[in-house]
């Protein structure tokens, strides 16, 4: 799941992100009302399951902390619980330092670590603004990769996205990013479904949009979002029509 893992917190740096432009599309008064009150980012923690085809292999947290005047930072933390969730490399962390900008993201730094029993990759990356470049340094695989990369507005990492999605999402709306992010700059559209879908979080049922991101290769990216929650109810990614990662919220807490 490319751009949902990446980073370690001890490695954490400055970031900012600012969400991409969604498509004007018209959308109901009172549902613009709910949007306006959930624009503003709140901290919380969040738990989830992880899963392999259908087999429990770990646990997962996610978190947005806010730090001093504009800035936050959002962190995703993957452990095993079983060999073989270490085994094939699927524990990682990921970490964006950001600061919020009239109400968007806007990505400072990020860092992300992916670890299995017999590697290590990790990699650093940096957004600087006032030149609007990014690079990266550490385990990048080549040269090109390192940067530097020219910045636009809206630019945004991975895991910013994901939290972009749940301020963004309404029924029938087409989401449009840019994904600036281990070396890679990629334009991400997502279709939220006109339907809402039962799904449940723990103890919980929630009535939830689906979320898809449209491929042009053999990868599905689906989230599933709740107005009003700040964190995804569930996160999916497929290749080759396979599930590779499956995260399912637990639960999750406002913090201060």
């Amino acid at each position: 799941m490319r751009h949902l893992l990446a980073l370690p917190l001890a490695l954490l740096l400055p970031l900012a992100v600012q969400a991409g432009e969604t498509a004007p599309q018209p959308v109901p008064a009172e549902l613009e009302r709910e949007i306006a009150d959930a624009d503003v980012l709140q901290p919380f923690m969040a738990s989830y399951r992880v899963y392999r085809g259908g087999k429990h292999l770990g646990e997962a947290t996610m978190q947005a902390v806010r730090q001093q005047g504009p800035r936050w930072r959002a962190d995703l933390v993957m452990r095993g619980t079983r060999g073989l969730f270490g085994a094939v490399g699927i524990n990682a962390e990921q970490s964006t330092v950001f600061d919020v900008v009239d109400g968007r993201y806007r990505p400072v730094a990020q860092a992300t670590v992916n670890k299995s029993m017999f590697t290590r990759r990790q990699t650093v990356g940096t957004y600087d603004w006032s030149s609007r470049e990014a690079r990266w340094t550490g385990d990048v695989k080549n040269e090109w990769r390192a940067g530097p990369r020219e910045l636009q507005d809206g630019d945004m990492t991975g895991l910013l996205i994901n939290l972009a999605v749940i301020r963004d999402a309404a029924p029938g709306r087409t989401l449009r990013y840019r994904y600036v992010d281990d070396g890679r700059s990629v334009e991400h559209t997502y279709v939220v479904a006109d339907e809402l879908e039962s799904i449940k979080a723990g103890e919980l049922s929630y009535n939830a949009m689906r979320v898809e991101r449209v491929h042009e290769d053999n990868e599905e990216t689906i989230v599933w979002v709740v107005r009003n929650v700040p964190t995804p109810i569930r996160m999916l990614q497929r290749e080759n029509g396979e599930d590779t990662y499956d995260l399912r919220l637990i639960e999750y807490r406002g913090v201060e």
